[in-house]
């Protein structure tokens, strides 16, 4: 199977699952979460066939900026399913299987842009697969949060849509907000203990700016946590702060990523 193929056979199936959620929201039928789940199973084996073809090469691990991202979204899918075995985060998917196409197919007409080569450095390979096992942990809080938002204000305002009410209770979404963020932040301790072990200089020229908006996230969830087990924070305080850890995180990996791989070369 070449690339190609595999791409546009995960993306027809991301698609597939997409628009089968959206015709039970329109019909106000009942989500087949076992169908809906075989879907993503599917669409996961095509994208590890994609993602194998263009990460693998001779020279090294290739993880240029399409790359990457579509790694995070297949590992971001991959452990929304494996959730969804136990918890009620399938309505999480509506907008999950889209971002998994749109990166599978931009990885697949962009492959080598800004292409970053790791070869023979087993630490240096542990620090960039604990991050990106963090920054997908926490990528689903952040649609958590987001989703916790929605609900949170059409409940208050008394007109829930059909979405809203495929929905859990507010105090599941808030648990399983937490119980994300929790992983998360222990990954992403890890992530950053094996990158100062690991790395030569975290704080050299190139790398200052993505170590300080990593640990910046990291102490925003760190004390968002402390809040929620001392303080009870919930509500808007968990989504704000959520949130924007989110955004540091994202600008630490995403942003420099932009910055070098496309600004700095024009």
């Amino acid at each position: 199977m070449t690339a190609l193929t595999s791409s546009l056979l995960a993306a027809s199936l991301y698609l597939g699952g997409t628009l089968y959620q959206m015709h039970c929201l329109g019909k106000r039928l009942a989500v087949n979460a076992n169908l809906l789940r075989g879907i993503g199973v599917f669409a996961l084996l095509a994208h590890a066939v994609s993602l194998y073809l263009q990460l693998i090469t001779d020279q090294g691990l290739s993880l240029g900026f399409f790359n990457a991202a579509s790694l995070i979204a297949w590992l971001i899918i991959a452990l929304t399913l494996l959730s969804s075995l136990r918890a009620p985060v399938t309505s999480l998917l509506l907008g999950l299987y889209p971002l998994a196409l749109i990166t599978g197919v931009l990885a697949w007409l962009f492959p080598n842009h800004g292409t970053t080569l790791v070869a023979g450095q087993s630490g240096l390979l542990v620090h960039v697969l604990l991050s990106i096992l963090a920054y997908g942990i926490l990528t689903i809080a952040a649609f958590q949060a987001i989703l916790l938002a929605i609900q949170e204000y059409q409940l208050k305002h008394k007109h829930p849509t059909r979405f809203i009410r495929t929905f859990p209770p507010l105090q599941t979404m808030e648990r399983l907000l937490f119980q994300f963020l929790l992983c998360g932040e222990i990954l992403l301790t890890l992530a950053l203990l094996s990158g100062f072990m690991f790395l030569d200089n975290m704080l050299a020229q190139g790398m200052a700016h993505k170590t300080l908006l990593s640990c910046l996230a990291w102490v925003v969830f760190g004390i968002l946590l402390w809040g929620r087990h001392f303080r009870g924070w919930r509500g808007s305080y968990a989504i704000r702060w959520t949130l924007a850890g989110f955004l540091l995180l994202m600008l630490a990996y995403f942003g420099s990523k932009l910055v070098r791989e496309f600004l700095l070369p024009l």
